[in-house]
């Protein structure tokens, strides 16, 4: 009878595969850990945003994206989170981001609708057509996105044609603009010649004020030939006084007895 003998197998271990092996095992559940803390923190945000505590539910969102790097949802909802705060251009940006992650093309046409909504809300209206027309090429049953886009594109032309009344509205501005420095030019220019024409006529006067004295003057010669002239008439006419005087006397005759 012959005794039973057992061999035991010894099995080296490989330390170095070992290590490799933890670390494997280590990334794994870290990568699990990770995946539930960044969807413990996007259903926490969700609650926070149902109740309208959107500021809340920003920092929750922001939490699970930080958790998880790779989480489009996260990223998507910080923009949701922050729309409803009414900061429109940082909402637009976490929309991009989510685009540019996306490769699911119901979500990133999601992304697209969400990013025409914040552009449309800042006033970026042609930058909100392009958006809204992205996303109907992923998705063109989105009835939502034709909606809007039709919004945008009747507000772009209401833009427009106030912005071309407005242009001309300044343009027949600045015409009358000119017109007036013209009249202006023009009426200075009038008072200028009046002012140097009565500037003239009284210079004129002056003149002729000046030079009457001297008209008036008479040489020695003159003058005295106009007393001799007078003295002449002053005898002249003394002498027919006398003769007057005489005519009216009475003549005496003699009586011849």
């Amino acid at each position: 009878m012959s005794t039973g003998m057992h061999e035991v197998i010894k099995i080296k271990v490989n330390r170095s595969i070992l290590r490799n092996f933890t670390i494997c095992v280590f990334m794994i559940i870290s990568v699990t850990l990770h995946g539930q803390a960044d969807k413990k923190y996007i259903r926490k945000g969700n609650r926070e945003y149902e109740k309208n505590k959107f500021s809340d539910s920003e920092i929750s969102y922001r939490k699970a994206a930080d958790n998880n790097k790779e989480s489009t949802d996260a990223v998507f909802n910080v923009g949701d989170a922050l729309y409803k705060q009414n900061k429109f251009e940082e909402a637009g940006k976490q929309f991009v981001e989510n685009i540019n992650q996306n490769d699911d093309r119901i979500k990133k046409s999601s992304g697209l609708y969400n990013l025409g909504n914040s552009l449309l809300k800042a006033n970026k209206v042609q930058e909100s057509i392009d958006a809204y027309k992205n996303s109907l090429k992923l998705r063109p049953d989105n009835r939502e996105a034709k909606y809007n886009l039709s919004y945008a594109q009747d507000l772009l032309k209401q833009q427009q044609e106030q912005q071309k009344k407005q242009q001309k509205d300044k343009d027949k501005k600045d015409q009358n603009k000119d017109k007036n420095k013209q009249d202006q030019k023009k009426d200075q220019k009038d008072q200028n010649d009046k002012n140097k024409d009565q500037q003239k006529d009284q210079n004129k006067n002056q003149d002729q004020k000046q030079q009457q004295p001297q008209n008036q003057e008479i040489s020695k010669d003159d003058a005295q030939r106009l007393l001799n002239s007078l003295a002449n008439d002053e005898k002249n006419v003394q002498e027919k006084v006398k003769l007057a005087k005489a005519s009216k006397t009475k003549v005496r005759t003699v009586k011849n007895w």
